[in-house]
This record gives structure tokens, sequence and C-alpha cells, in this order.
């Protein structure tokens, strides 16, 4: 099998021809979906999107973290933790996250998608290619229908397939590396599974996204965000750089 970085090189490297050749402008098969292709900067004004919320499965906690801001120590916006998954976050130093070796360390998508970034978007009819600023992380989301192989690997992005209901992308993903949920202690493990919902507001000035996740180790009940962007024309994500060296410019308040 094809590491997963050779993938990544090998799409990157083809997204100029796919966006001319496997979708031309006028051809029916990209005119039967959105196009969510281009720059999308996170939005919080945005309110709650009801057709994608009214699909959000039963015993689910709605969890309102999206942006910068960040639930404070103990307070998981409804989440059931288990008793192992408690007692673990109970322990949890966030300083050990401002140590070096540390502090340049993706997290998974499941707190990744939702932080105060940009996204890049290239679609076609066999993947999307979604560029998050936040660490550089690129995923891929298949839409042709493919299983992972055997000894796909695990990564912060996982593995994506997409397929379209309507006007919505529907995304599940696995095959995730264990990661943080809520930034706060509570972990997922790497059997977590995760359910996204993209469409676009009716102006087309939106993209809109719920994004699900459920994990017996850590967690009885289920979690949602609610996650929108605002198109910008002729914009780019940059490059994150990260500099673990900016570490010591932080201090944790006591009592964290």
């Amino acid at each position: 099998m094809k590491s997963l970085r050779s993938i990544c090189a090998a799409v990157v490297l083809c997204l100029g021809c796919m966006g001319a050749r496997a979708q031309p402008p006028n051809s029916p098969a990209a005119a039967s979906h959105p196009d969510l292709s281009g720059f999308w900067n996170l939005d919080m004004k945005v309110p709650r999107d009801p057709v994608l919320m009214g699909k959000v499965a039963p015993n689910t906690a709605f969890v309102d973290d999206t942006g910068p801001a960040e639930l404070p120590r103990g307070n998981y916006s409804g989440l059931i933790l288990t008793p192992k998954a408690e007692a673990a976050a109970k322990k949890w130093d966030p300083r050990t996250q401002m140590r070096p070796e540390n502090a340049c360390r993706a997290p998974s998508i499941v707190y990744a998608l939702q932080g105060p970034f940009p996204i890049e978007i290239f679609q076609s009819n066999q993947f999307i290619v979604m560029k998050l600023e936040y660490y550089d992380m690129v995923r891929i989301i298949f839409l042709d229908g493919r299983k992972p192989e055997p000894d796909y690997p695990h990564s912060m992005t996982g593995f994506s397939s997409g397929h379209w209901e309507g006007d919505t992308l529907v995304v599940e993903t696995d095959h995730l590396q264990a990661a943080t949920i809520t930034n706060n202690g509570l972990d997922h493990t790497e059997h977590v599974r995760v359910l996204e919902r993209f469409r676009l507001s009716g102006d087309g000035k939106h993209l809109l996204a719920t994004q699900e996740f459920e994990d017996p180790e850590v967690i009885r009940n289920r979690g949602v965000r609610f996650i929108a962007w605002t198109r910008q024309a002729g914009q780019h994500v940059f490059p994150y750089e990260c500099d673990p060296t900016f570490s010591g410019n932080y201090s944790v308040p006591s009592g964290k």
C-alpha cells in the first residue's frame, strides 16, 4: 500500500489537472452537486443551521467550543464520560501541552476542524481535498466508494469516505490517532468515529457543517459541533510554520 504521505503528495500535484479534466465546469456531473471549492474563514456569527441540526442523532450533546474559546476544566459540554476517561481528565495538566516537544503536535480533525483558522477546499467528482491552515493538515475525502486497505495507517486526519445526499456532503471518518476532544483533558481513542455533514447556505456565502463523533471507550453518549465558514474569494491558506519555542510565551493561570 502506498504511504499516506505519497498519497497526499500525488493529490496535491494532481489538483490542477483534476479541476480541468475530472470536473469540467459545464459538465452534468459537475452541475449535479454544490461546489464547495474555495477559501473559507471560520465565522462564529453564523447561526446554527436547522437543516443540519435536525439530522443530528438522538442522545447527542452539543459541544459549544468552536473558535478560540475553550471549555474550562471539568466542563465537557454535556458529554458523559466513562469512569476511565473521567479519571484521566482529572489528571490532565495543561502545562504538558506547552512543553517544546508537545507545542507543535497536531490534534486530530475532531478538535482541529473547529479551530479559529481558515480552510481551503478543492473539489472533483472522485475526491475532495480539504486543506486546513491549522498545523498544515490535509484531508482527502474519497467519493468513489473505496474502503481503507487492511494496513491503512491511523493519522490525525484518518480515512474519510464521502457521498452526497441531495445538496449535503456526508463524510464518515475513522482510522484516527488518539488525540484531544475538548482540549481540557478529554481525549478520544483510535476507535473514534466521526460523521460530518457539509452544505452551502442559500446564498452560497457560507459553508455550514455539523461534526458528530462517538467513542464508547471515553464517552457514553455522542457529541456534535456546529461549524460555519464564510467564503473569501482570492484568498489561500498560509503555512502554519509552528515554532515550538513560542510555548515559552505562555503561562498557565493558577487553578488550571
